[in-house]
């Protein structure tokens, strides 16, 4: 197997980081990326690069340092994005477009820095990670679910448009899985004297406890490298539970109303 240049943008923790351990173990070279360098003085799992995908003149430059270096760029990982609950009349909208800036907009720009390389070369492949949460909208994550939705037809755009290139693009959206997304996640506070102090305040519970029994992200890892060894890949991937994934069954084969009782029964609201 030719060894792939790897991009994997948010790769110094979590989900990234697990990708970017197993495909160095399968031989590739793999870039990770952070938004402080600073933090990781004794990084060694693979090479990081600094870039925060809200600043495009740190994704020009991080960008311009791989090719730099490798002269090719094969995959990349749309990975880092950030968590928001709350609800939606309460949350501030300034953390409501900063949630879109790097769960959407993030993507968008590195797709744009890396396309003329990649059509240069004749070939490429983007995975981006969205959500099996994009597939539905969620009570208190309604923001965080349209992020991963948009980024998952905007997808289904690009592959069409990018095909005459050589270059291939597809989404994968996991499940839940144990994290530390939790601890950089923005929620809005749960106020006393708000209507939705009870159902949010339990719901934020239940979907604390939903991440850290999760199951363990080298399943997403697996799911990379398998797309990366796939000559035609699909349109959409989906890693996680058995439930999580049968509950976008239920959602296309059930009434709308029938599959809403469903969430509001399994969120007790």
């Amino acid at each position: 197997m030719k060894q792939k240049i790897v991009l994997i943008t948010g790769g110094s923790s979590g989900i990234g980081k697990s990708i970017g351990n197993y495909l160095t173990s399968k031989g590739h070279k793999v870039y990770g990326t952070t938004r402080d360098l600073n933090k990781y003085p004794v990084f060694d799992d693979f090479k990081l690069l600094e870039l925060d995908v809200r600043d495009t003149n740190t994704i020009e430059s991080a960008v311009a340092q791989l090719l730099d270096i490798e002269g090719r760029l094969d995959v990349l990982v749309n990975n880092a994005g950030v968590g928001i609950t709350g609800p939606i009349e309460e949350t501030p909208h300034q953390e409501i477009v900063k949630t879109f800036e790097t769960n959407f907009h993030g993507p968008l720009h590195l797709i744009k820095a890396i396309l003329p390389q990649m059509r240069k070369q004749g070939h490429g492949l983007i995975i981006n990670i969205t959500s099996i949460a994009g597939y539905m909208g969620l009570p208190y994550r309604g923001i965080y679910s349209a992020t991963k939705g948009a980024l998952e037809i905007t997808t289904e755009a690009l592959r069409m448009e990018i095909k005459d290139f050589g270059v291939q693009m597809t989404n994968l959206a996991p499940g839940d899985f144990a994290t530390n997304i939790a601890s950089g996640r923005y929620h809005a506070p749960v106020l006393d004297y708000s209507p939705y102090k009870e159902p949010y305040g339990n719901t934020l519970k239940l979907i604390n406890e939903d991440v850290s029994k999760g199951n363990d992200p080298i399943e997403v890892a697996l799911m990379v490298n398998k797309i990366i060894n796939t000559k035609k890949p699909k349109v959409h991937y989906k890693v996680g539970s058995f439930m999580q994934k049968f509950s976008l069954t239920l959602k296309n084969l059930l009434p709308d109303k029938v599959y809403e009782k469903l969430l509001l029964n399994h969120y007790k609201l």
